[in-house]
């Protein structure tokens, strides 16, 4: 059995044959991760939720049950998704002995759908990071050049699924933590609209932001797992039904692309910029009108989601005291009695990593009295302008459908090469305004640049998520 030729239906095909069986593919799985442990994309692996899964699977095909939807395919979950009665470290020392009290409700939906969950991944702390290089438990490796790094926050994803470690994965992107590593790893990564997902069971980082999608190395795969995992949860209330509605918009060769100029600038790799034009000249190629459109506001949205999610991470991250769950400073000094502030300080100084303490201290600060206008309620109005930008492209008199531009604006980078925060946060400055705009946005393999894997990025109107997925699945039917 080839790994790295499986899919969702070519499984299903095989598991009907009885060319295997559910416990033997995952078997084969755990197999293949355990040799190849260097990569570290796993944190923890679920063995035996995994093969009680299996065993199901199998005894339904034995009554002559055809599987159905998810039924005996390998997934492996981000480790800031609660599996109920497994560790949830958020990739943090303050919750390196977490044990979840309750399923995600992506988890609960997958585990409905017959999904067999293989473990957890590997994630910058608390989500935070473009490389996974802030893991408490240390940086994953890109499996196609392992001297350089898989991307973040979902590096752990990107990689298990590019190593064959996972069929498919769930990440987290909160201002481009699955689309930057899917790029990186030469996968495909989807960040539905805000809102069409449940963030129940999801560790916060930043509220209006955070949104769970899937990665995997074929966009039938994506649908699949997207339409298991979405819809309206009555744990969240920023979720929406959208049921009963029909998608209205039909994906033809005729469609109208807007390229912003934005996006091309003296920030992007030039071996970069022509892959990404070769790929939008394969748009051309179908019969699609591309034009060059502006997003003046683009310029901005960097510099505001590093105000508006800092302040939301500092509220976020409040909750973790050392008292009610997690590492306590009590567990290194219990010789020493404290006083409530210092037993609060020295919990967080000791349980948090460089990067948390910095965005928490950030997110602080522009929320503090005298600062919070300054800072916070104008990165909110700029936030506005930015959701303009994009409704205006989608809908004025210069109406485009969609939007092509890079996922990030280099290959993936070596391991311990950008040392600077800021370097760092460069990383997302392409897909961070989708974030902010609660849009659509998918990171397809497009080429390659001194033998590593690049992204284009795919971004539609709120809601149209649908089309989109349909458009990557043109464009994947053409590369």
């Amino acid at each position: 059995m080839e790994l790295k030729d499986f899919s969702i239906n070519k499984i299903h095909k095989s598991l009907i044959k009885k060319e295997f069986s559910a416990t033997e593919l995952v078997k084969l799985y755990f197999d293949r991760i355990k040799k190849e442990e260097e990569v570290n994309d796993f944190l923890m692996l679920t063995e035996n939720l995994a093969l009680e899964q299996a065993k199901k699977i199998d005894e339904k095909i034995l009554r002559r049950e055809k599987p159905q939807g998810l039924e005996g395919i390998p997934i492996a979950l981000k480790d800031n998704i609660l599996v109920k009665g497994y560790k949830t470290t958020a990739g943090s020392k303050i919750l390196k002995d977490y044990i979840a009290p309750y399923d995600a409700t992506v988890t609960r939906k997958l585990k409905e759908a017959g999904a067999i969950i293989l473990g957890k991944t590997n994630l910058d702390e608390f989500a935070m990071g473009s490389s996974t290089e802030n893991s408490a438990f240390g940086p994953v490796k890109n499996p196609l050049d392992q001297s350089r790094v898989a991307g973040g926050s979902s590096g752990g994803s990107a990689a298990a699924v590019a190593a064959h470690h996972a069929v498919a994965a769930l990440g987290s992107d909160t201002g481009g933590s699955i689309r930057q590593p899917a790029a990186f790893c030469g996968i495909i990564g989807f960040k539905p609209s805000y809102g069409m997902v449940s963030r129940y069971g999801l560790i916060a980082m930043a509220s209006s932001l955070d949104q769970i999608g899937p990665m995997a190395k074929n966009v039938d795969d994506i649908k699949i797992i997207f339409n298991t995992i979405k819809g309206k949860d009555d744990f969240d209330a920023t979720t929406l039904d959208f049921s009963q509605e029909k998608e209205d918009f039909i994906v033809t060769k005729e469609l109208k692309i807007g390229v912003p100029k934005e996006y091309f600038g003296s920030g992007i790799d030039k071996d970069v910029k022509k892959e990404i034009e070769k790929a939008i000249a394969k748009f051309v190629n179908l019969g699609c009108a591309v034009q060059e459109i502006s997003l003046p506001y683009t310029d901005y949205a960097l510099a505001v989601y590093y105000i508006i999610a800092p302040a939301e991470i500092s509220a976020n991250l409040a909750r973790y005291d050392g008292i009610k769950y997690g590492f306590s400073s009590s567990e290194e000094s219990k010789s020493k009695p404290q006083d409530l502030l210092t037993h609060y300080l020295y919990t967080r100084a000791k349980g948090f990593g460089d990067e948390v303490r910095r965005r928490i201290m950030l997110g602080t600060y522009v929320l503090s009295a005298g600062y919070r206008d300054a800072y916070y309620n104008q990165a909110q109005k700029a936030r506005k302008m930015i959701i303009d930008d994009f409704q205006k492209a989608f809908s004025s008199y210069k109406k485009v459908d969609f939007i092509l531009t890079p996922t990030t604006p280099t290959p993936a980078f070596k391991i311990g090469e950008r040392k600077d925060p800021l370097a760092m946060y460069l990383s997302d400055i392409y897909t961070v305004p989708a974030s902010l705009a609660g849009l659509p946005a998918i990171s397809m393999p497009c080429g390659t640049v001194n033998h590593l894997p690049i992204g284009i990025q795919i971004i539609g109107p709120q809601f149209r998520d649908q089309a989109v997925l349909e458009v990557a699945e043109l464009f994947e039917s053409i590369s």
